[in-house]
């Protein structure tokens, strides 16, 4: 899923390539990450598309089908649920602060937070 982020993919096909039915699967999936294999897919993809938007040189549109969505008002939700600002917010504002970052920190600086684990995080 992190290779093939931008490819279509179901859970069924995912189970087959893990050879498990559909549900042990997902199951299987998210006691591992913590997560449903469609979210787990969906925050790599804002994470792509974070990626793309702080370069500047596409539009929201072009970005949200670069990274494997089909649906722009999907993923301006998800996008504006995980990172907190729409996408063309944050393609808008500068992120030059971000450029003396090492990409390997920047990533792990820049990964998109559910709402739930801002908020847990706060808390400690």
């Amino acid at each position: 899923m992190d290779r093939d982020y931008a490819q279509p993919l179901d859970v069924p096909a995912l189970a087959r390539a893990a050879l498990m039915s559909p549900g042990h699967f997902s199951r299987s999936f998210r006691a591992a990450y913590g997560e449903t294999p469609y979210s787990y897919l969906m925050t790599r993809r804002i994470e792509r598309a974070k990626m793309l938007l702080r370069r500047g040189d596409m539009s929201v549109t072009d970005v949200c089908m670069a990274v494997g969505c089909s649906s722009l008002g999907s993923f301006s939700s998800r996008f504006t649920e995980l990172v907190g600002e729409s996408p063309s917010a944050y393609r808008a504002r500068s992120h030059d602060e971000s450029e003396p970052i090492p990409p390997c920190v920047a990533k792990i600086l820049t990964r998109p937070i559910r709402n739930g684990e801002a908020k847990s995080d706060q808390r400690q």
